[in-house]
C-alpha cells in the first residue's frame, strides 16, 4: 500500500487545539494504556538478563523512581525463559509493574516470552529479515510472497500473545527497516509506517488488537513525521492503537534531554502519545524522572489563549520545508536561523557579558575570538555600549535610544512597537515586537518589508499560537521573517531545557522560524548552550559534534557512558560530523543510519569501527578503538585540530 503524504491528511484531533487522541485501551498486566488512561512512564533495564539479581536489583531502582513498564532485553531463549525468575523476584519484594521482553532476531525467544511477561516488543525490521542492505527489484508477486513469509514467521507469536492476554509492541526504528521495505519505500517515514502497517494487518486479520505502536529514530525530524504518519494512517483506518513515544540514541546530559524533549514534545504538543521513554546514555532510573516533567507540562497547563478550530495546514506536516521569507542581512531566506541573547537587564554592559554567549576578548591581543556557538544578536535595551563590539555581532536597542546614539551605527537596529514601526520610513531595517495572538497589523507590514518580527506569547499553548501567527501569516502573503521568542522562568535548570526544547521543537521542524531568542532566569551560558541545541536537535543548525549514542541494555558489550566520555573529549570540536556510539550490533549499522561515522560493539572487548554504513575495521581490542576511531575520521579528511 503506497502512503500519499498529503497536506490535508490530519494526524491530530485539532491543529491549533492540544486535545489528546483517543486510542484503544490495552492492558498491560495491571495497568492501562490509551483511551482515558494517563500517559504512562518507563524505561529498560542495562543489564545482562541472565544476571538475575542485577535485573530485579535495577527494576526496583526504576520502579522506585517511577517506571510503570519495566523492558528487559531477551536475545535468547534462556534470557527469555529467566525472566520468569525475574518475575518471581520481583513479586516476592512486592513489585507487580508489568515487564516488557525486547526482542530482535529471534522469534523463539518472542514466543517464550509471551508465555511469561505482560508485553512483547518485537521490531518489524528484523523479526523476520536479517539486514544485508541489498537493494531488490521487487516484482508484486515476489514482494506478496515476501508478505506471505513474514505472516507465516509471525502468526504464532500473535495467537500465543492473544491466548495469553499478552500485549504487544509493534516497534518501527529508522535505522532498521528491512531490505524489502527499503527497496520498495527507501529511508522514509512512509517505509517505516509501512512496516508496521504490514504487522499490524497480521495482527488485525487474527483479531488481536493488544497493540502498542512506535516510530523511533535518532531523527527528530524523521521520528516526528512517522508518528504523525501512522497516525493520519490509522485515522483512515478508524482504528488508533496507542503510542509509545521516544528519540532513539539520544544521547547524555543536556544534549540528550534537548533532543528527547524536542521529538517527544513536538508530538505531546499535539495530544499523540499514550507512553513515554526517554531514551539517555545514563542510568535508567535518571530516565523517569526526565519523562515525567515532560508529561507534566501537558497536564499542568491552564492559562490557555482559545484559537480557531477546524484549520488545515498551509504546509506538511510529513516533510520539512522552511517558510519562504525575504531576507534580512542574515535573517530569513536561506539563512540558518539566528540565536538572540538578551543583556537587557544589566545595568552596565561589557565585553565579560558576553563570554556566556560564545565571546571571549583577549586585552593583551586586543582581539574578539568567537565560538561555534556564538549568539548573532544581542538585546541591550536602554543600556548603551562604550566598547568595540565583535563585528559578527548585531545589536538590538530600544527605539529611543537608538534613535539618540546608534541611527548611524553599523549593526545597531531598533526593536520597535507596533505605534513606533509606523514611524519610521519604509526601507528603515528593524525589528518589530508582537504578541502572536493578537491580530496582525496587515497594512503596517505590508508597507514595511524590511521589518523582522519578534513574535511572543505569554500564554502556555505557545506552539499552537506560534502555529496559528505563521499560519496567518501566510494567509496574508506576508514573507518577513520571524525570530520565535519563548520566556520560561524557572529555578529548575532541566525543566527550563524541557519546556522551551518541547515549545519550539514542533514549530522549526515544520520550518516556522528565522531565529529564537531564550529568555529565562537561568544562567546565560546555559540558555545559550539550550538555544543552539534546539536549533542542532531539529537539524535547522549544526554547531556542535552529534552523538548517537543508543541507551545502552542487556546486549551492551562495553561500558557505553565511559565510552561516550572518551570519545566526546577528542571529537567534541568537530563541527556538524555525528558519530554514532553503538552497544551492540542490534543497535549497529541499522540504528546509526544517520551517523557519518560508527563504533560499535561486536564481541567482548572487541569494536567494529564504520564510515557511514560501510564496515571499514573489524574487531578492533576495545584499548585501540577510539585511537583508531580517530585514524579514520582523520584518513577520510573530516578531522581537524581542536583550536584551544
Amino acid at each position: 500500500m503506497s502512503i500519499s503524504p498529503e497536506n490535508s491528511l490530519p494526524y491530530c484531533v485539532d491543529l491549533l487545539t492540544r486535545r489528546r487522541l483517543h486510542t484503544l485501551e490495552v492492558s498491560v498486566g495491571n495497568i492501562r494504556l490509551g483511551g482515558d488512561a494517563p500517559i504512562r512512564v518507563q524505561s529498560m533495564t542495562t543489564t545482562d538478563t541472565m544476571d538475575t539479581t542485577g535485573s530485579v536489583e535495577q527494576s526496583i531502582r526504576m520502579i522506585d523512581a517511577g517506571c510503570e513498564l519495566v523492558r528487559l532485553t531477551a536475545p535468547s531463549k534462556n534470557d527469555a525463559e529467566n525472566l520468569r525468575l525475574i518475575k518471581k523476584e520481583l513479586n516476592d519484594k512486592g513489585y507487580s509493574a508489568p515487564l516488557v521482553a525486547d526482542i530482535h532476531f529471534t522469534p523463539n525467544a518472542a514466543e517464550i516470552a509471551a508465555g511469561i511477561v505482560e508485553k512483547v516488543r518485537v521490531n518489524p525490521g528484523n523479526y523476520a529479515d536479517k539486514k544485508k542492505f541489498e537493494e531488490i527489484d521487487y516484482t508484486e508477486d515476489s514482494y506478496q510472497a515476501e508478505l506471505t513469509r513474514i505472516e507465516e514467521k509471525f502468526t504464532p507469536l500473535v495467537f500465543l500473545c492473544k491466548n495469553n492476554g499478552t500485549a504487544m509492541r509493534i516497534g518501527t526504528n529508522h535505522g532498521s527497516l528491512s531490505d524489502r521495505i527499503l527497496s520498495r519505500f527507501g529511508d522514509t517515514p512512509e517505509g517505516m509506517v509501512e512496516s508496521a502497517m504490514e504487522f499490524i494487518r497480521i495482527c488485525e486479520k487474527h483479531d488481536y488488537h493488544s497493540l502498542v505502536i512506535s516510530m523511533k529514530a535518532s531523527n527528530t525530524l524523521v521520528m516526528v513525521q512517522a508518528y504523525r504518519l501512522l497516525v493520519a494512517t490509522m485515522l483512515k483506518n478508524s482504528r488508533c492503537y496507542p503510542l509509545h513515544l521516544g528519540v532513539t540514541e539520544a544521547g547524555d546530559g543536556e544534549d540528550g534531554r534537548i533532543k528527547s524533549a524536542v521529538g517527544i514534545g513536538a508530538l505531546l504538543e499535539d495530544g499523540l502519545g499514550d507512553t513515554v521513554r526517554v531514551s539517555l546514555t545514563e542510568a535508567p532510573e535518571n530516565e523517569i524522572p526526565v519523562a515525567r516533567k515532560l508529561i507534566a507540562k501537558y497536564t499542568n497547563r491552564s492559562n490557555i489563549y482559545p484559537l480557531p478550530e477546524g484549520q488545515v495546514p498551509s504546509y506538511s506536516p510529513y516533510q520539512q520545508e522552511r517558510r519562504k521569507t525575504s531576507q534580512h542581512h542574515n535573517i530569513g531566506s536561506e539563512h540558518v536561523p539566528v540565536v538572540v541573547a538578551d543583556l537587557s537587564d544589566k545595568k552596565e554592559i561589557t565585553p565579560a557579558n558576553l563570554f556566556a554567549f560564545g565571546y571571549t576578548y583577549s586585552i593583551q591581543l586586543d582581539k574578539w575570538t568567537i565560538l561555534d556557538q556564538a549568539a548573532d544578536y544581542v538585546y541591550i535595551g536602554s543600556n548603551t555600549v562604550d566598547f568595540e563590539l565583535p563585528g559578527h555581532l548585531g545589536v538590538l536597542v530600544d527605539f529611543d535610544l537608538w534613535k539618540k546614539e546608534y541611527t548611524n551605527r553599523v549593526g545597531f537596529s531598533p526593536l520597535l512597537s507596533i505605534d513606533e514601526a509606523q514611524t519610521i520610513t519604509e526601507d528603515t531595517a528593524a525589528f518589530l515586537s508582537i504578541k502572536a495572538e493578537d491580530d496582525l497589523p496587515l497594512e503596517l507590514l505590508q508597507s514595511r518589508p524590511k521589518l523582522t518580527l519578534i513574535a511572543s506569547t505569554d500564554y502556555d499553548n505557545k506552539t499552537h499560537i506560534f502555529r496559528y501567527f505563521c499560519l496567518n501569516l501566510a494567509k496574508h502573503n506576508i514573507n518577513n521573517p520571524v525570530i520565535l521568542k519563548f520566556t520560561e522562568n524557572t529555578s529548575d535548570e532541566e525543566t527550563f531545557q524541557l519546556n522551551t526544547s518541547s515549545d519550539a521543537g514542533s514549530l522549526l521542524i515544520d520550518g516556522f522560524g528565522d531565529g529564537i531568542w531564550l529568555k529565562s532566569n537561568q544562567p546565560r551560558k546555559v540558555i545559550n548552550s539550550t538555544a543552539f541545541g534546539i536549533l542542532q536537535a531539529t537539524r535547522s543548525r549544526i554547531s556542535k559534534t552529534e552523538y548517537i549514542s543508543c541507551p545502552s541494555c542487556g546486549r551492551t558489550l562495553f561500558d557505553l557512558q565511559e565510552t561516550t566520555a572518551k570519545i566526546r573529549e577528542r571529537t567534541s570540536h568537530l563541527k556538524g560530523i555525528k558519530i554514532g556510539i553503538m552497544g551492540c550490533i542490534v543497535n549497529g549499522p541499522g540504528e546509526m543510519a544517520d551517523a557519518d561515522y560508527g563504533y560499535v560493539g561486536t564481541g567482548p572487548g572487541k569494536i567494529t569501527l564504520y564510515k557511514e554504513k560501510e564496515v571499514i575495521k573489524k574487531n578492533v581490542p576495545e584499548e585501540r578503538a577510539v585511537d583508531e576511531l580517530i585514524e579514520l575520521i582523520r584518513s577520510n579528511g573530516d578531522w581537524i585540530d581542536a583550536q584551544y
